[in-house]
Parts: C-alpha cells; sequence; structure tokens
C-alpha cells in the first residue's frame, strides 16, 4: 500500500527531530517553503504542519509560524475523543506486542454482545514516539467476521476505523469513554513506569448499524507525556 506524500512528509520531518536537527524551539518551514520544497500544494503542506501540532510534536502561533514543541503533548479532550482524530492517528510509530485470533472469553478485552466463542482479533501495540520513547499502550478487540484478514495488514501503521471503512463494515456509531486506572506491572513495563501510577484510559466503541459492537479499542496514555486540557469559545452576551 502506497504511504500517503503527506505521511512521508510528515515523517521525513519527524526524523529530523529525532536526530537532534530540529531540537524543541526550532521553527519548521511554513506551509509554501513546505510547498515549494516537495512540490505539493497548500492544504497538503497544511495538513502536515497540523497534524504535527495535534500530536503535540510542535507548537503553532499565529503570525509567528510553527514551532517544534517540547515532550510534553498537549491534547485537547475534544479532539481526543472525536471520529476524525481516531481514523487519522498520530505521528511516530507502532510496534506490535502481541497479535492473534482468538475466542472472545480469552481476548484482553470484552466485545460487548459478543458470545464466549466468538472469534475475535486481538492487536496490542506500543505507541512509540519520534524519540522512540513510550507513548501509549493499545489494545484493539476486533469481531473477526468483519476482520478475517486484519492481521495481514501492516499492523505497525494500520488505524482500524479507515480500514473497517474500507472493507464497507456499516459503522453507525461511536461511543468514547474517558477512565481513570492505574498501572499494573505489565503496562507499567510497557509503558516505563512505576507500578500503580495514575493514568487516563479511553475505551472506544465502534457500533454497526444494527446495534453490535465490532471493535473495542482501549489507549492508555504513559503518565507524564501529555497534558489534557479543554478550549472552547467564550459565548457571547
Amino acid at each position: 500500500m502506497t504511504v500517503p506524500l503527506y505521511v512521508q512528509i510528515r515523517r521525513e520531518i519527524e526524523a529530523k527531530i529525532r536526530a537532534g536537527g530540529l531540537p524543541p524551539g526550532a521553527r519548521l518551514p511554513t506551509e509554501k517553503d513546505l510547498s515549494t520544497q516537495y512540490g505539493v500544494s497548500r492544504a497538503t503542506a497544511q495538513r502536515v504542519l497540523n497534524d504535527l501540532a495535534e500530536a503535540g510534536l510542535a507548537i503553532r502561533q499565529r503570525r509567528h509560524g510553527t514551532f517544534v514543541a517540547d515532550v510534553t503533548r498537549q491534547i485537547n479532550l475534544l479532539n481526543f475523543v472525536t471520529p476524525a482524530a481516531a481514523a487519522k492517528g498520530a505521528p511516530g510509530r507502532h510496534e506490535v506486542v502481541s497479535a492473534r485470533i482468538v475466542r472472545a472469553a480469552d481476548a484482553v478485552l470484552a466485545l460487548p454482545g459478543s458470545s464466549a466463542d466468538t472469534a475475535v482479533v486481538e492487536l496490542v501495540r506500543r505507541k512509540l514516539d519520534i524519540r522512540e520513547e513510550p507513548q501509549s499502550v493499545e489494545r484493539h478487540v476486533v469481531l473477526f467476521a468483519v476482520a478475517p484478514d486484519l492481521l495481514n495488514e501492516n499492523l505497525e501503521d494500520l488505524v482500524t476505523l479507515p480500514y473497517l471503512q474500507r472493507r464497507g463494515v456499516p459503522i453507525d456509531t461511536i461511543r468514547v469513554y474517558l477512565d481513570p486506572v492505574t498501572l499494573d506491572e505489565h503496562d507499567a513495563t510497557l509503558l516505563r513506569s512505576e507500578i500503580g501510577t495514575p493514568a487516563l484510559m479511553r475505551r472506544r466503541e465502534l457500533r454497526a448499524d444494527d446495534g453490535s459492537t465490532v471493535e473495542v479499542v482501549t489507549t492508555i496514555v504513559r503518565p507524564g507525556t501529555a497534558e489534557f486540557f479543554l478550549e472552547l469559545p467564550v459565548p457571547a452576551i
């Protein structure tokens, strides 16, 4: 599968940041500069910079430019729970911890509405940032009937929502929960954190038009690597 051009450009910038060529505070190319350098549209250049900013890797300042951020990500909770953000993914790479087909009763997450013997695809990944530091742990449980070839995909780059949409799975609603958790031994090891450290977990359920749940995903963010916030416009009085 061909990697989209905006992803290629984004990864090139990520690699420069990882190598120290673009330290925190360094100014990134403007949309116009990126358009000229790579021969892409202004919209594509804008998407590259916006993706870096949404992932907490850059800070965009109106009239001043775009700058490399420090290691603490700024995550808007509204973006953290929206389908658009789920479909797009974020800079960095996934490291596959495990991938298998199992009975629903044996999966790492419960798939609501499925019987114990229902076949599901289970995928556990660790997301690494551009500095190869742990960012989060993701667990996916997908109904095998709608994703029989999922394990044949490139699991390091896979974003499951667009994958299911490409397969024609009739996703009707997305329900998102935010749960406070404490890290157990396994997650603490994966995230290089202390056992019992408080963390935030996002749990997302994808539901088909018949009401059945086709996927459950949890994402536990590494403590201390992100600041969550809400930013809302002030209503006119």
